[in-house]
């Protein structure tokens, strides 16, 4: 039997990798261990050399990695397709999301608004941008730290709207979720896993990113509020 797989992730995978690795160990008696931290930071321990065998970050985080070394060239392989979603404090009033020209009104007219540091945030303040209200937003909007859901800020009633991954949202207490972003603005992330070049334990972890990237991980990825890539 292999070593146990060592990996990292950022949170947004968190509750899916959780439910995939039960099966995947029930299933080969392979052990598996995934540390979940802001998807900054475990990109940060990966490119610093630290020992992991497989890391899931965005597919933009494992390309720089793969680039720049840390990540084996070719080896990536993409998991699920992540969708943007709003929340606001249980009992609120519900917003309007619509359409593109909803979403804007419900921005502007929120007394605080809430992103998170990963992809999705990087995409949503670029969106605030195009549409020429960045600077009007920035006396209100809150940025999570990394590894801290938005959702816990809208819930703790710090944040009135709070925008982030469904698969983020869908786990928390005290906050209803108002609806998915509007299709043509839309803010998609595709999470994959690749081997880390201090591993190892190559075959393995290809073994075991088959195993997620496979037909029988569907269902679970779907009750983790994503679908498959």
């Amino acid at each position: 039997m292999n070593a146990t797989i060592r990996g990292i992730s950022s949170m947004a995978t968190r509750a899916l990798l959780a439910e995939l690795v039960a099966a995947y160990e029930a299933r080969t008696g392979q052990k598996v261990e995934v540390e979940a931290v802001g998807g900054v930071d475990a990109a940060r321990r990966v490119q610093s050399g630290e020992a992991f065998d497989v890391v899931f970050l965005a597919t933009d985080a494992i390309e720089k990695l793969a680039a720049a070394g840390p990540v084996v060239a070719g080896s990536r392989v993409d998991l699920v397709r992540s969708g943007v979603y709003a929340a606001v404090k249980s009992g609120a009033e519900k917003v309007d999301l619509s359409n593109a020209e909803a979403v804007k009104r419900a921005v502007l007219a929120a007394p605080t608004l809430g992103y998170s540091t990963g992809p999705s945030g990087v995409a949503l303040m670029k969106l605030f941008e195009r549409w020429g209200i960045a600077e009007q937003l920035k006396p209100k909007i809150v940025q999570a730290p990394p590894g801290v859901p938005v959702g816990s800020l809208v819930a703790r009633g710090e944040v009135a709207l709070g925008f982030q991954q469904l698969s983020e949202l869908i786990h928390l207490d005290g906050i209803d979720i108002a609806g998915p972003l509007p299709p043509d603005i839309q803010i998609t992330t595709i999470f994959c896993g690749a081997v880390c070049a201090a591993s190892g334990q190559a075959d393995a972890v290809g073994r075991l990113l088959a195993f997620m990237a496979s037909p029988e991980a569907d269902d679970a990825k779907r009750r983790q509020g994503m679908e498959p890539a």
